[in-house]
């Protein structure tokens, strides 16, 4: 397969002009045009009123996890639709000059560092996708119960997740923890300015990273940090209250770089898949792109009406999510900087946002207690989880970037009879294919969510059942990892420990 460049992309000129393209056009424009009319439609604000409307359409007058929100919503969306089908015109409100003024489109001149940045985003992302699709292609072409043997496996040893143990991180509460790409080592950013990275699952302290300010909001890391990237070069990033990202080496306790430019506290931060470049969030209501390499602001992203809390990179690296105060989400296409999607359903703040390894679908977390699932190929949240009964802090899926060790029958001082070398080697080939199918199936088949009612839990990633309930000995848990390794899960807490879980009978 010819890997997918910007140059052999295939530029269809009569693509435009077909009878397709005008009716898929045609398609948009109408469902743009439905949504507009829909908008201004008088619609009652009573919850009452709502759920007997709904009832007189022949409409189910509730949902299971629908807010008063969320079912209004439903109610002009049924009534557009009947309205639609009827060909009636809809009883328009009268838009102010100031309104269509707020909807007009504007544009900031980018540098050329941005320009050639949105370059190599592309050529990095493009050959990424092609290749997950391809997987993707070869995963579902495995037999049903292939399947059904390898989800029950894989849950079973999720659902024999248990406390291993706990360890005060910090004179504060610890704000986030990350693992380290190879799992051997934990990030906890803590409220008292410090970084602390441990030993996993030892619980030894490895190094104290001092050079924030204020309280730490986020740390990441490096893609290659731990595996292929020296300890000299930069490993970590780091968002504190003091409005800096520092970046950070593994062999120096201060920061190498001290990328300032934000005008208040800059809460969670991401690498991107790459490694050149940095994301931050922060309380000043944008998010900015900085450039590992030199140091520099590449991009300063407005969008949000309220403060940015969290931000994370898309596995492809073509894509990047922000979650806000506003309690909007919205996705960006860095390659052309343009909003993908808006992710618009949640009533309050969203604190916690990941893209599935699958590359098409975003768990939000917010302070309405639920956590959303969005596609982004049809634009939509596709499922609403009641997950905690208090703020949703984290969500984490798993990744299973760590290939696990492959067992070889050679080359361990067996002797093998005569002509049975051939089944040997036969039957390990079986048993590594089989491992690596396994392990190619598991990443993103769950995910990790923390919440400030002490709990952590696991949740299936595709039916979006609850798997597994941990206990913490917080009231608040903050922030939530899973291993690449698939051993180790992490929460830290607002009483200023950590805490890790293994399954049971596994060795960590």
């Amino acid at each position: 397969m010819t890997e997918l460049t910007l140059e052999s992309l295939i530029d269809d000129g009569n693509y435009l002009g077909s009878e397709r393209a005008r009716q898929e056009n045609k398609a948009i424009l109408d469902e743009l045009e439905r949504k507009k009319k829909a908008r201004s439609m008088a619609v009652p604000t009573d919850d009452n009123r709502v759920k007997a409307r709904l009832r007189e359409l022949g409409e189910p007058i509730t949902l299971f996890g629908e807010r008063q929100a969320d079912r209004r919503d439903r109610l002009i969306y049924v009534l557009s639709q009947i309205t639609a089908a009827r060909g009636d015109e809809i009883q328009m409100e009268e838009e102010s000059e100031e309104e269509s003024a707020d909807e007009e489109e504007f544009y900031t001149p980018g540098s050329l560092e941005l320009l050639e940045a949105r370059r190599h985003l592309a050529e990095y992302s493009l050959p990424r996708a092609q290749k997950r699709v391809a997987q993707q292609q070869i995963t579902s072409k495995l037999p049903l119960g292939r399947i059904i043997d390898l989800r029950k496996k894989i849950f079973a040893e999720v659902k024999r997740f248990s406390n291993l143990g706990s360890q005060i991180g910090d004179e504060r509460p610890i704000s986030q923890v990350r693992f380290s790409p190879n799992s051997k080592f934990l990030a906890a950013g803590s409220w008292s300015g410090t970084i602390k990275i441990w030993n996993v699952p030892a619980c030894t302290t490895s190094r104290v990273l001092r050079g924030h300010g204020d309280r730490v909001g986020g740390v990441a890391w490096h893609p290659q940090a731990t595996l292929t990237q020296g300890e000299g070069l930069v490993n970590l990033a780091s968002g504190a209250g003091d409005k800096n990202v520092n970046l950070w080496s593994l062999n120096s306790d201060t920061p190498l770089s001290v990328l300032k430019g934000h005008a208040d506290r800059v809460c969670r931060v991401a690498f991107h898949p790459s490694g050149n470049y940095v994301a931050s969030a922060s309380f000043d209501t944008t998010w900015r792109l900085w450039d590992v390499t030199t140091s520099t602001e590449l991009l300063l992203q407005e969008g949000h009406s309220k403060e940015v809390y969290s931000v994370e990179f898309q596995d492809d690296g073509s894509l990047v999510a922000s979650g806000g105060l506003d309690a909007i989400g919205r996705v960006w296409d860095l390659r052309t900087g343009r909003t993908a999607m808006v992710l618009d359903g949640h009533v309050q703040a969203i604190f916690g946002i990941a893209f599935s390894p699958n590359g098409y679908q975003i768990a939000t977390g917010a302070g309405d207690d639920t956590i959303r699932i969005w596609d982004i190929r049809s634009l939509k949240a596709l499922y609403t989880i009641p997950a905690h009964v208090s703020n949703v802090s984290d969500v984490r899926f798993f990744r299973g970037d760590y290939l696990p060790p492959m067992s070889t029958a050679r080359g361990n001082g067996d002797v093998a009879m005569n002509g049975m070398d051939e089944d040997v080697d036969a039957s390990n080939d079986t048993r590594e294919e089989q491992t690596l199918d396994e392990w190619r199936y598991r990443s993103g088949l769950y995910f990790a969510s923390s919440g400030y009612d002490g709990f952590v839990k696991l949740w299936s990633a595709d039916d979006w059942q609850l798997l597994r309930t941990l206990t913490t000995d917080s009231g608040k848990v903050m922030s939530v990892d899973l291993s690449n390794d698939g051993r180790l899960l992490a929460s830290g807490t607002y009483n200023r420990n950590f805490q890790l879980f293994a399954p049971e009978e596994v060795t960590v």
